[in-house]
């Protein structure tokens, strides 16, 4: 990886990490999970599997140390590694189909619901608490999902922004 890449993709997940620990609920079952948009806008821009995966790992672990959830710590990491890599296979064959922001709809939609329903049910095996993991997915991860397109989208116009001003090239 290149300096430039590395300094970039460090900002930004700095900045999910941030925006993951101190955002509220906004009155949701569930918070927006930044750093996980944050994952999949460098998913969107740079497009190679080792990066995938370094943020992934890197993600996991800032968000477990941030984790709302009691006992959430190791399902953050299980989520954000499981979530970069089976979302790149999926994203391999659309790169040069679809246009970017159909890719980031994608990746924001499907990506949040894999990452929410990883961690529940992780966390419910891991704790040992089992109990009604579908209808937490309908109350927290459908909604989350719903804020992070949102959310997401807006992140990544603005960061694509700031790249076509500075004429930043990956």
């Amino acid at each position: 990886m290149d300096t430039k890449k590395m300094v970039l993709n460090a900002i930004l997940i700095a900045i999910g990490v941030i925006l993951h620990a101190i955002s509220p609920s906004f009155g949701l079952p569930a918070q927006p999970d930044f750093a996980l948009a944050m994952l999949f806008i460098i998913m969107l821009i740079n497009r190679d599997y080792k990066t995938t995966i370094f943020a992934g790992i890197i993600i996991g672990i800032f968000t477990a140390l941030t984790t709302k959830s009691p006992g959430g710590q190791l399902p953050n990491i299980i989520d954000k590694v499981i979530t970069c890599n089976v979302m790149y296979l999926l994203m391999l064959p659309l790169r040069e189909k679809v246009s970017n922001n159909i890719q980031g709809i994608i990746l924001f939609v499907f990506g949040t619901l894999l990452s929410g329903t990883v961690f529940l049910t992780s966390l419910a095996l891991i704790s040992g608490v089992e109990g009604a993991i579908l209808t937490t997915i309908f109350a927290v991860v459908v909604p989350t999902a719903v804020v992070n397109v949102i959310a997401g989208m807006i992140i990544y116009k603005i960061v694509e922004q700031a790249m076509r001003i500075t004429k930043y090239n990956i």
